[in-house]
């Protein structure tokens, strides 16, 4: 058994093909088949079971995969281990980001990163937030940033700040004449929400709850920008996040964004990574980046106000 083997075990297991298994794997079909084949030779049980369409792991197939899975990130542990000792500010790091947040958060904190780790390889994954989770779990995220909470004790969270959200509305709308709101304003009210998955919206109807609010019956948003657009015609009202209407993000016409008075919904913002993690030290130095946001880009009053004509992305970056 080596650990070239394991490897075309868990590729097999994740494209359920034996050709795009090889195809990922580098090797040709047949090269990948008979080394499958070897394996279960060796352990003198079927970890296969081969169809015309596609190929299953058995049940001791898919119980071994998961150990070799463990294996091959223990192995990659190992060498990053090695990799850090050399060179600690080198090397490449996996980070899993949601929708949400990783278009407005990014354009913020990636120059930064790149200025103080000049050698770092950063690979973004955007994904929703159970796709992050299950990627870390199984080792191929080294790190995610995600909302609060999360409840896995396999991972450390290392709080990165509070977003307040605001209430974007029609400009012709009755809320619009306001200058702010309390979040009990919203009851009775009909807020457009994302589809499920989205952990947007899930922190979205926390708040609805909380005013006492509903969903908009007939529309889910595949989006937050799809949501911005609705709200724009004049099909009801959201929650946006503050950093989605900060520049480099245009303005959108037709919208009038409010605040909320005393306590604000709003959402905590981690970075999570695997408790056993060789990465840890380099992944706390990252995480104080992401923390050290630009002053004043998450206070949101001088966004909550009456809508300008929309300004391109490369406009708005040079009114900064």
């Amino acid at each position: 058994m080596n650990l070239r083997d394991l490897r075309y075990l868990v590729a097999l297991a994740e494209h359920k093909h034996f050709g795009r298994a090889a195809e990922a794997s580098f090797v040709s079909q047949p090269t990948l088949s008979t080394q499958i084949k070897k394996l279960e030779d060796e352990l003198g049980v079927a970890l296969v079971e081969r169809t015309p369409r596609k190929v299953l792991l058995t049940e001791v197939g898919r119980e071994i995969m998961q150990r070799a899975r463990e294996v091959l990130n223990e192995v990659d542990q190992i060498r990053a281990i090695a990799r850090r000792t050399l060179d600690p500010e080198s090397g490449t790091v996996r980070l899993g980001i949601f929708p949400t947040l990783g278009p407005y958060l990014l354009p913020h904190v990636v120059p930064r990163i790149r200025e103080r780790f000049p050698r770092l390889e950063l690979l973004l994954v955007e994904e929703k937030t159970e796709v992050i989770l299950k990627q870390l779990r199984e080792g191929r995220l080294d790190a995610g940033i995600l909302a609060l909470p999360i409840h896995d004790d396999q991972l450390h969270a290392e709080f990165l700040f509070e977003e307040p959200f605001l209430l974007a509305v029609p400009e012709g709308h009755a809320f619009a004449k306001r200058k702010s709101l309390n979040v009990g304003d919203l009851s009775d009210q009909s807020l457009l929400l994302l589809e499920d998955g989205h952990c947007l919206r899930d922190q979205a109807l926390q708040v609805c709850q909380l005013a006492g609010a509903g969903e908009k019956s007939g529309f889910r948003a595949t989006s937050l920008e799809t949501l911005r657009q609705m709200v724009a015609a004049n099909v009801g009202m959201t929650l946006l996040p503050t950093l989605s209407i900060k520049p480099p993000v245009a303005r959108s016409e037709n919208i009038h964004l409010m605040q909320f008075r005393g306590e604000a919904p709003s959402r905590r913002i981690a970075m999570f990574w695997r408790k056993s993690s060789a990465m840890a030290p380099f992944l706390k130095d990252l995480a104080a980046i992401l923390r050290a946001l630009p002053h004043g880009l998450l206070d949101p009053r001088n966004a909550a106000t009456r809508p300008r004509a929309a300004v391109s992305t490369r406009a708005a970056a040079r009114q900064r």
